[in-house]
Order: C-alpha cells, then sequence, then structure tokens
C-alpha cells in the first residue's frame, strides 16, 4: 500500500461489502424501522403536521412540518432531520418519530425528502439537500419558525446531507450562513468514493468524477456552527472511521466538533435514540436546536 493508498482499497471484496454497507453489515436492518412504526404512527395521530409542502419542482421535493406550539416566546427554533438510505431509498413518512420529543421542546422539525438515485445522481441529491433548507430559511416565518435558527440532522446517507449543507457557499448566493445554528451528523458517510466497490454502486451510479465532488471531507466547511457527531459502536470499524476523519476535517476547519461512538448502537437501530428522553442524540439535537 502506497502512503496515497486508501485502506478500503486494500479490502477484499466481501470485506469490503461489509464494511461499506450496512445492510451487509446489520442482515437484520428492517427490524429497527418496523421497531419504531409504533411511535411514528403516535407522533402521526398526535402532531400538528403541515404535509407535502414543495421546496422545488420535483416529485421528492416535498418536506413535511411539524410546528411547535406558541409559547408567547417569539418564533421557534427550527429542526430539520436528513433520512438514511444510502441516497436510494426510504421516506420522510418513516420518520416521523423524530419529531416527537423536538415538538413537545417547543422545536418545529421539519423532515425532508429529497431526490433519491437511480432516477437522480449524487449531484442532484446533494443539490435538493441544500435547496430544502434555503427554502426552509425563507418561509420559517410562515410557521412559526426562526428563520435565524436553523439546525439539522441525518442520519447515514443523511449525514452526508447535512454536511453537504455545512459545505455549501451560502454567501455566494447572499445569504449568511449563521442561520445555521448547529448540526448532528448520525452515523454518516462523508467519503463517497468507496461506494463504488459496493453492490449499493448499482443504484447510486457515483462515478470518480460525481464521487470527487460529493467528498465532504476535502471540501471547504462554509458554515461553520456548532456540531455533533456520533456513530454506532457496532457499526463495522471503517464505518467508524469516517465519522472520525470528517470530525478532523472540521476541526482543521477551526471548528470544534463533539465526537461520540455510542457503545450499544449498529447503524440502524440508533436512530431509537430519538425515542429515548435523555439519550446522547436527542441531548445533541435539542442543545444544537435552541443555541442563540
Amino acid at each position: 500500500m502506497t502512503s496515497d493508498q486508501p485502506l478500503w482499497s486494500t479490502l477484499s471484496a466481501a470485506e469490503h461489502e461489509f464494511q461499506y454497507n450496512p445492510q451487509a453489515a446489520f442482515p437484520n436492518y428492517a427490524d429497527a424501522q418496523a421497531s419504531r412504526q409504533a411511535a411514528s404512527a403516535e407522533a402521526r395521530a398526535t402532531l400538528t403536521c403541515r404535509a407535502d409542502l414543495a421546496y422545488g419542482e420535483h416529485p421528492l421535493h416535498r418536506v413535511d412540518v411539524y410546528p411547535a406550539a406558541d409559547d408567547g416566546k417569539g418564533p421557534a427554533p427550527v429542526h430539520i432531520f436528513f433520512h438514511g438510505g444510502y441516497w436510494r431509498a426510504q421516506d420522510k413518512q418513516n420518520f416521523v418519530f423524530v419529531a416527537r420529543q423536538l415538538v413537545a421542546a417547543g422545536i418545529t422539525t421539519v423532515v425532508a425528502n429529497y431526490e433519491l438515485c437511480p432516477a437522480s445522481t449524487l449531484d442532484g441529491v446533494a443539490g435538493s439537500a441544500v435547496a430544502a433548507v434555503g427554502w426552509v430559511r425563507r418561509e420559517a416565518p410562515g410557521f412559526g419558525g426562526d428563520p435565524r435558527r436553523i439546525s439539522i440532522s441525518g442520519h447515514s446517507a443523511g449525514a452526508h446531507l447535512t454536511a453537504e449543507v455545512l459545505a455549501h457557499d451560502w454567501a455566494a448566493q447572499g445569504v449568511d450562513p449563521s442561520f445555521i445554528v448547529g448540526a448532528v451528523l448520525i452515523s454518516g458517510i462523508y467519503d463517497p468514493r468507496p461506494v463504488m466497490r459496493t453492490t449499493v454502486n448499482a443504484d447510486v451510479r457515483l462515478t470518480e468524477e460525481i464521487a470527487l465532488r460529493r467528498d465532504v471531507e476535502r471540501r471547504p466547511v462554509f458554515a461553520k456552527c456548532p456540531a455533533t457527531l456520533l456513530v454506532g459502536g457496532l457499526e463495522p470499524w471503517q464505518w467508524i472511521d469516517q465519522t472520525y476523519r470528517y470530525a478532523h476535517h472540521l476541526h482543521r476547519s477551526g471548528m470544534n466538533p463533539e465526537v461520540h461512538a455510542l457503545p450499544r448502537w449498529g447503524h440502524f437501530d440508533i436512530l431509537n435514540e430519538f425515542l429515548e428522553p435523555g439519550s446522547p442524540i436527542l441531548n445533541a439535537v435539542m442543545m444544537r436546536a435552541k443555541q442563540a
């Protein structure tokens, strides 16, 4: 292995698939989502929702907004969640549970859909996430949200999209990036190049050029907000390494992110932390959302 050759390029095909395809590492991945269906159903039944609001023309450019109750103290902080699914799957309806504890804490919560591969490329996926955040900033006053206090979180591919939002040059659009007050990135993949050697790439269709463009480990960070990075301690070590490498990138960019490996969680069940009051992930999201 040469000094500029990434370690992942030396793995056998089977080991690479295990390290970089979470469904291969956790064959019971569907059980985690099934276990949260009741929580999503309860949230759907009890929370006020402004559903399927369009932030663009693409059919998947849609968000669901769960407004916090008016507490008489002015506009509520807004939190945006990007779901996982390796940029090729899932829907915001499966993640309503994220909003339950946040809305109760006075945080207006937005659960976003975005373009998916293979119909779109990763360029289109990333662009739609940035567009969603821009739309929320503009439209927040219309649903009682504070456009100057927007935080973001995402899981897996959604963590990558959160990083894409931080790497977007908002000032070039005449927007002060300080409206993004915090970010929480959960079990993310930040360098997409290893995906090209997995079976997942049949859907994602990464090329070397696209993967390099979307590599947030090597791009400038323009929204330098407080950030928390979390990953499951049971996840494959190469996946965990992506979290620590991205944390180093943020540190080199002048940020001081918190980084936590949570021992009892794998890649898919780590989102159960949104259901547990006082859990590290829920605490991190609430802290970042309520930063001045």
